[in-house]
């Protein structure tokens, strides 16, 4: 069973690494925090638009591809919003 703690430490890790490479890829410029936040949250909403589709992710690679996938689309939508 895989500690809690570490669990969130690497969700953190990921998520961040995920939204730093869509802030790169969208050209946003967002902070490190919010890189992390859209990392994670991103992560959830792809995940979950995947597996509405019967796609669905395992182990870090596969996460960071989400997260990188959801941070993108929540970058698209901020911006939608913002103007």
């Amino acid at each position: 069973m895989e500690d809690a703690g570490v669990g969130w430490i690497a969700a953190i890790i990921i998520g961040g690494l995920a939204g730093w490479i869509a802030s790169m890829i969208m050209k946003s410029d967002t902070g490190i925090f919010t890189n992390i936040i859209l990392g994670i949250i991103g992560a959830a909403i792809a995940s979950f638009l995947f597996g509405f589709f019967g796609v669905t992710f395992a182990g870090w690679i596969g996460y960071l591809i989400a997260g990188l996938v959801g941070a993108c689309i929540l970058i698209a939508v901020w911006r939608a919003i913002k103007r």
